[in-house]
């Protein structure tokens, strides 16, 4: 049987929360075998890149849920307003003519907007990873290539550094520089879709873990399409409650919001570990 594990985009906040939740399910039930790190295949989006390659590099959980706990950090804090940055996006991508379509517009708007240097950003995503190299299994990390749209998948036999990989597929349009890979320039893999849980097809079980509450709108698409082309896969989906949604704030890229969003997705693991278990196993 090959399980997959699907990590969802969902900014810092999404980072901490996703630990919580893994670090709950542990809690709950640690005897469970195979455990859900030792998945088949990873998939990361955005958020959820950077909670596979930490979750992947043998550093223990428990170790990187209280890293979410200490007061100091090197995360940026950036002030975004998600209210504007949504409705600069729906105007870039007013009347298009695909999904692709879209990406590529909504690319064009991170790529004319300003902000950090990207070596700047790249070394906060390095200091989030306690090891910048692939891990020896298989994890996918979407990103949206800007000049195209298209949608690329980093692993560890596309010949792309670790924590390149991971920078691109952070890079929140609008908030984040586009990263530079081989000459190409990249965005977040969120552009494509949250999950991104389809490039998981071939498991029989796939598990994902949202930051998103379940009746969260879907643009371009969505996890219900995704879920569909999975089928005949088993899918289950581990969403966000009031109390997550509420420690998540109106700035979920703000570092203040870790401690709260660890604490409240430890709490939804605990209480999905026994569904989750007899799922997983």
């Amino acid at each position: 049987m090959q399980r997959a594990l699907v990590l969802a985009g969902g900014g810092v906040a999404g980072i901490a929360w996703e630990l919580g939740v893994l670090l709950g399910i542990r809690d709950e039930v640690p005897e469970l075998r195979p455990a859900v790190l030792d998945a088949d295949v990873v998939v990361g989006t955005s958020a959820g890149s950077t909670v596979a390659a930490q979750v992947t590099s043998g550093t223990d959980l428990a170790t990187l849920f209280d890293r979410q706990l200490e007061p100091t950090t090197t995360e940026i804090d950036v002030d975004v307003d998600l209210v504007g940055l949504t409705a600069r996006i729906t105007e870039a991508t007013a009347g298009a003519a695909s999904p692709q379509d879209a990406r590529q517009r909504i690319a064009a708007l991170a790529l004319a907007t300003p902000t950090v240097e990207e070596a700047t950003r790249r070394a906060v995503v390095a200091a989030r990873l306690p090891h910048p190299v692939w891990p020896d299994r298989t994890v996918l990390v979407p990103a949206v290539d800007a000049g195209t749209g298209e949608l690329t998948v980093f692993t560890r036999d596309s010949g792309v550094d670790l924590v390149d990989a991971v920078t691109a597929s952070c890079a929140v349009p609008g908030v984040w520089p586009p990263a530079t890979i081989n000459g190409r320039r990249y965005v977040d893999g969120g552009v494509r879709s949250g999950t991104n849980a389809d490039l998981a097809q071939g498991a029989d079980r796939v598990l994902v873990i949202t930051p998103s509450p379940p009746d969260a709108p879907e643009p371009l698409g969505g996890l219900a399409d995704e879920i569909e082309r999975l089928r005949p896969a088993e899918v289950l989906v581990v969403h966000a409650d009031g109390a997550s949604v509420a420690a998540f704030g109106s700035n979920p890229l703000s570092p203040a919001t870790r401690g709260p969003a660890a604490q409240a997705g430890r709490v939804v693991g605990r209480a999905h570990a026994a569904e989750i278990a007899r799922f997983w196993a």
